[in-house]
């Protein structure tokens, strides 16, 4: 656990001092985000908060490969996170280009497929897709679509989320806190070796999101951009894969009787934790069509503009959703490993908490003061 802590620790520092410099060089060559009227900020902000984050993960690897325990296990950890910190290396530069100069939709689809073949090429993939106590092998073939089709929908479910200050790097940092806790508890219940690749690469994904919010919150002074967006969802994606590949579905059912999440976690969790982004997508979708519009025109009827709308703050709506985003990616994580009424109870009680933070509270805020 130290030598995780360590990781966390050199991402944060690294990105948080690279940022700095980052945003100097988004200023200087143009990346910025222009105002637009579908956005919430009032001035240009610049890009380039990914660039400092890729510095982040590269550095924690770095580091990785001189701690005692971590480095003892290259061909099973660092080895298997080589090829995420190549991927993420590919797909962020193609944010950058994108940041620089706006790419069309298909070339950048065709960039985050290039990163995804790459991770997959060099062994990041499912070996096979993990059913309760049971398990369906795929051929290479299967499993290169499927790999590329997970890494890329996750880029671009994150990339959506990315609506306001401090958003996208929040909750990633919270779903990458309840990977890294899912993946250390399943090495303790079944008695693996704490040398997780998922644990590493979520203690370093983690760490860089944490390194950046206070560059990023609100008010935000830079924007990671879609570098800093799809290198998230790509390493949280490659995360998820790579704990399906080092531990088998027999050894992760834990307390299986009590749930069937313990082995459908790795491919759930990415997408709960963006469960409101992607209902927000769908509604969108909707939306759009009925009103006779492109499913791609830009609107300001985001869930974030709601919560604004209802008299959320800025600041306060950007809490509200880590609130949610905690709420799913944790309670998901306790209630497949721990049998009982007490779980399922204390999931309640936390998801009425919520709704009463994001419905009530903008009312007391306006209530008048007798």
């Amino acid at each position: 656990m130290r030598e995780y802590l360590a990781v966390f620790g050199v991402a944060v520092a690294v990105t948080w001092v690279l940022a700095v410099a980052a945003r100097e060089l988004a200023t200087r060559y143009g990346a910025t985000a222009k105002v637009r009227e579908r956005d919430v900020h009032a001035v240009p902000i610049p890009y380039f908060g990914g660039v400092a984050m890729l510095g982040g993960l590269l550095a924690a690897f770095l580091v990785a490969n001189h701690l005692p325990f971590l480095s003892r296990s290259y061909a099973t950890v660092l080895g298997d996170a080589l090829p995420v910190m190549v991927g993420g290396t590919v797909i962020c530069l193609v944010g950058v280009v994108d940041d620089l100069f706006e790419l069309d939709a298909l070339s950048k689809f065709a960039g985050q497929v290039l990163a995804g073949v790459i991770a997959v090429a060099m062994g990041v993939q499912f070996l096979y897709l993990p059913f309760p106590g049971n398990y369906v092998a795929i051929d290479p073939v299967q499993s290169l679509l499927f790999s590329v089709f997970l890494i890329v929908l996750t880029a671009n479910a994150v990339n959506f989320v990315d609506g306001l200050d401090g958003l996208a790097s929040g909750v990633v940092a919270i779903g990458a806190l309840a990977l890294f806790l899912y993946a250390f508890l399943v090495a303790v219940q079944s008695g693996e070796t704490r040398a997780v690749t998922t644990a590493f690469l979520t203690a370093a994904l983690a760490g860089v999101c944490v390194g950046i919010l206070p560059h990023n919150f609100f008010p935000a002074r830079m924007f990671i951009g879609d570098s800093g967006s799809m290198l998230l969802g790509f390493v949280l994606a490659c995360s998820a894969i790579s704990l399906t590949g080092q531990f088998s579905a027999a050894s992760v059912t834990g307390d299986a009787q009590a749930s069937l999440l313990p082995t459908l976690l790795p491919l759930v969790l990415p997408f709960t934790i963006l469960l409101v982004p992607f209902l927000d997508l769908l509604m969108a979708v909707v939306r759009r069509t009925r009103a006779g519009r492109s499913p791609f025109s830009p609107d300001k009827m985001h869930l974030h503009h709601r919560l604004l709308e209802i008299g959320h703050s800025h600041r306060r709506a950007v809490v509200v959703m880590y609130a949610i985003a905690a709420l799913v990616a944790f309670g998901s994580v306790v209630v497949s490993l721990y049998a009982g009424w007490r779980a399922y109870l204390g999931f309640a009680v936390l998801a009425a908490g919520t709704a009463a933070v994001v419905f009530w509270l903008p009312r007391w805020r306006r209530a008048p003061v007798r």
